[in-house]
C-alpha cells in the first residue's frame, strides 16, 4: 500500500484529516477511534490507541500535514524530530489502511 501522494513534491506538504465517519474520544489513559455512518459497513471495529497515537489523531481532526503534527509533538514531548516523523507516519499508515483519512 502506497500511503504517499505521488501528486504531490513533499509528503509533509499533503493535507489529510480525520473522516467525519469516524469519533474518537479519550477514555482512562488510551483513545478510541470508532467507525459510524458509511465507515461501519466497511471497518468492522474499534480502535484503541496510546496517548501518542491519541494525540496524533486529535490533531488530524482539523486539516493538518504531517510536517505540523511533527512540530506540535516536538512541544508537547521529548523526542526528536527523526522518532516523531516515525511515530506520525506509522499512525497515518495504520489510519489510511482503514479508510479513517480523507
Amino acid at each position: 500500500m502506497n500511503i504517499i501522494d505521488t501528486e504531490h513534491d513533499d509528503e509533509e506538504d499533503w493535507k489529510m484529516k480525520l473522516k467525519s465517519d469516524f469519533i474518537s474520544q479519550a477514555v482512562s489513559d488510551s483513545h478510541i477511534l470508532v467507525p459510524i455512518g458509511k465507515a461501519s459497513q466497511t471497518f468492522h471495529g474499534i480502535v484503541k490507541a496510546n496517548d501518542t497515537a491519541g494525540f496524533i489523531i486529535e490533531c488530524l481532526k482539523q486539516d493538518t500535514t504531517e510536517h505540523e503534527i511533527v512540530e506540535k509533538m516536538l512541544m508537547k514531548y521529548d523526542v526528536d524530530s527523526e522518532r516523531a516523523t516515525e511515530g506520525v507516519r506509522k499512525v497515518v499508515a495504520q489510519l489510511t489502511e482503514i479508510g479513517a483519512l480523507e
